[in-house]
C-alpha cells in the first residue's frame, strides 16, 4: 500500500520572459545607462568631423603628387585628382634621365648607418643618465638639453673645417658620422623612458652577475624598444629628407642622396626655362613612399614611446 508524499516544492521567483514588458522604472534607467547623451554625440560628432577635415586637408598634397605623376607634362597643373590621360611613361622615364637607383643606394646606406649610430649612441647616453647616480649629474644633463638651443648654422662652419681637415668632403662619411656622439634630443627622450623602468630588475641582474654592458644590451634595450623605435623612426625620417648636408658635403652625382638628386633634377630640367615637371613630380613620389611605409609600420611604437616618454620621469 503507497502513500503519496506531500509536496514539498518550493516556489521560485521566474525571470521575465522574452519581450516582457519591464517595469517603467527600468525603461526610465536603462536608456540613461547604455546610450550617451544628445550632448555627448554631437560633440563626437563634431571631433569626427574635424578629423575627416584634417585628414583631407593632410592627404590632399600627396594624393595631388600621385595623381600628377600620372600624367603627360600638358596636364601636370590641371588640378584634377583623375587624370585624363593616363600614362606610366614618367615612371620608365626617371630612370633613365637620372641614376636615381644609385642615389636611393647611397640614401639607404646613410639612413641605416646614421639611424643606428645616433639611437645606440644616445642610449648609452641616457642609460648613464638614468641609472648611475654621480655628483653633477643635474648640471651635466642640463648642459646637454642646452645644447639643443643651440642652431645648427652656429656648428656648421666649424663642422665643415673639421670635415675638410679629414679629408672627407665628397664622401657620405659626413652625413652619418656625426651621429656616432649622440644628439641631446634623442638622449632626453630615451631617458626619460628608462627612468620608469623598475630599478630593482637591474640590482637583481648585477647580483647574479650581469656585467654593465650586459646589463645595458640584454635587459635595457629590449624594455625600452617604444623609445628606441622612435628614435629610429624619427632620424631615418631626417636623414631621408636631409638636404642641407647633402649641398655642403656631397660633390659627384655618384655620392648623392635623393634631396641632393631631386635638387639636381629641378636644375637640370629647369635649365633654358624647359621644366619637365612631370619627371621631378614622379621622382618626388618615388622618394616619397618609403617614408610612408616605414611610419605605417611603426606607428604603434611611435604612439607608445612619445605616450611613455611624456608621462614618465
Amino acid at each position: 500500500m503507497t502513500q503519496s508524499l506531500p509536496d514539498r516544492t518550493v516556489p521560485v521567483a521566474l525571470a521575465p520572459a522574452a519581450g516582457a514588458a519591464l517595469s517603467p522604472a527600468a525603461d526610465e534607467v536603462r536608456p540613461r545607462q547604455n546610450r550617451p547623451s544628445r550632448r555627448r554625440r554631437v560633440e563626437q560628432g563634431f571631433v569626427l568631423a574635424a578629423l575627416v577635415v584634417f585628414a583631407v586637408i593632410f592627404a590632399y598634397p600627396f594624393v595631388w603628387l600621385v595623381s600628377a605623376s600620372f600624367k603627360p607634362r600638358g596636364e601636370v597643373f590641371d588640378n584634377k585628382l583623375i587624370p585624363d590621360t593616363f600614362t606610366v611613361e614618367n615612371y620608365v622615364r626617371v630612370w633613365q634621365e637620372s641614376p636615381l637607383a644609385l642615389w636611393l643606394l647611397n640614401t639607404l646606406i646613410v639612413t641605416v648607418l646614421a639611424a643606428v649610430t645616433v639611437t645606440i649612441s644616445s642610449a648609452m647616453v641616457a642609460w648613464g643618465f638614468a641609472y648611475f647616480r654621480f655628483r653633477g649629474r643635474g648640471v651635466l644633463f642640463g648642459l646637454v638639453l642646452a645644447s639643443m638651443m643651440l642652431p645648427g648654422a652656429v656648428t656648421m662652419i666649424p663642422t665643415f673645417l673639421i670635415w675638410n681637415a679629414l679629408g672627407q668632403i665628397g664622401t657620405l662619411t659626413p652625413m652619418w658620422a656625426q651621429n656616432l656622439f649622440a644628439s641631446a634630443f634623442y638622449v632626453f627622450l630615451i631617458r626619460q623612458f628608462m627612468l620608469g623602468l623598475p630599478r630593482e630588475l637591474f640590482d637583481a641582474a648585477r647580483v647574479d652577475g650581469a656585467s654593465q654592458w650586459g646589463l645595458f644590451w640584454r635587459i635595457v634595450l629590449p624594455l625600452s624598444k617604444p623609445a628606441i623605435a622612435v628614435t629610429l623612426v624619427f632620424e631615418v625620417q631626417a636623414v631621408w629628407t636631409d638636404l642641407m648636408r647633402a649641398l655642403i658635403y656631397l660633390r659627384d652625382a655618384s655620392t648623392f642622396t635623393i634631396p641632393r638628386g631631386l635638387k639636381s633634377l629641378v636644375d637640370s630640367f629647369g635649365f633654358g626655362g624647359e621644366w619637365h615637371w612631370e619627371i621631378i613630380i614622379t621622382a618626388s613620389v618615388i622618394a616619397t613612399v618609403p617614408m610612408i611605409l616605414i611610419f605605417f609600420l611603426g606607428q604603434r611604437q611611435i604612439i607608445r614611446g612619445v605616450g611613455a616618454g611624456a608621462l614618465k620621469g
